[in-house]
């Protein structure tokens, strides 16, 4: 029987997860933000109901629970009574463990959490999945059919969660800003814009599937570019003398102690 479901905070990963679905999977999609005009944006583009936030919860089957982690406590508390045993609560809130959303919806709702990115857009994202103590085996796989839609879904201990979103859930901003910069870069050596984009998006997307398809060490395919006093290791050495490796260490402890946090607030 398909599953009705419900999505509660319509923002820009609720709208990255449902761009990514295949809406015609379920039997209905209902949506509840505290914007108006945020759900009448999710009515107009993906079909899905708008509803007061417990109508939207006892309709469904699946409660993908998408608000900010400040919003959490005062959501939930709204919502207290509507949660039973018989639905499937998907957290992509950050930092928020299982066992919090199985306290706060009564213990009675099985609970997944799950850190998607927003690559879900364009079906090239990657969720990574863990379940809290009362999801079942089948609430997990229903969890992980929606995630495959929208690219690689993977299984991993709660307790790597807060690693997972700061370096898959934030990662997709770091690949961003690197890119820009090196846009940047190119133009400031007087290449124009539209060119400089065209080169490095080239080389990142050619890179990348050199990753993919050698299965090598970065570092081995990084000295293979590298010839004895070329231009190449002069770039390089630049990079590293101005702490790029450190600059990457650096943030995603800190993406990763602001995980933390969120959980704890």
């Amino acid at each position: 029987m398909p599953q009705r479901l419900a999505v509660i905070g319509c923002g820009k990963m609720a709208y990255a997860i449902l761009k990514g679905l295949d809406r015609q999977a379920f039997a209905a999609v209902y949506c509840n933000d505290i914007n108006p005009a945020r759900s009448a944006l999710f009515e107009a583009e993906f079909g899905a109901a708008a509803c007061a936030l417990c109508e939207s919860i006892e309709a469904a089957d699946v409660i993908i629970l998408a608000v900010k982690p400040q919003q959490l406590e005062q959501v939930m508390k709204d919502s207290l009574g509507t949660w039973s045993s018989g639905k499937l609560l998907i957290s992509v809130l950050a930092g928020v463990k299982t066992e919090t959303l199985e306290k706060a919806s009564g213990c009675k709702t099985a609970v997944i959490r799950v850190m998607p990115n927003t690559p879900c857009l364009i079906g090239q994202g990657v969720s990574a999945l863990c379940a809290g103590k009362l999801a079942t085996p089948v609430q997990m796989q229903i969890a992980r059919d929606i995630f495959a839609q929208l690219g690689a879904a993977v299984t991993v201990e709660e307790k790597l969660m807060d690693a997972v979103t700061a370096v898959s859930g934030s990662g997709p901003a770091y690949v961003f800003l690197a890119v820009e910069a090196m846009i940047n870069a190119a133009v400031n050596v007087g290449l124009d814009a539209p060119l400089a984009r065209e080169l490095v998006l080239a080389t990142f997307k050619g890179s990348v599937a050199m990753l993919e398809s050698e299965s090598l060490h970065p570092a081995i395919l990084r000295e293979q570019v590298c010839s004895p006093a070329g231009t190449t290791i002069a770039g390089v050495r630049q990079l590293e003398a101005n702490g790029l490796r450190k600059a990457f260490f650096d943030a995603i402890e800190k993406a990763y102690q602001r995980s933390i946090e969120l959980g704890r607030q």
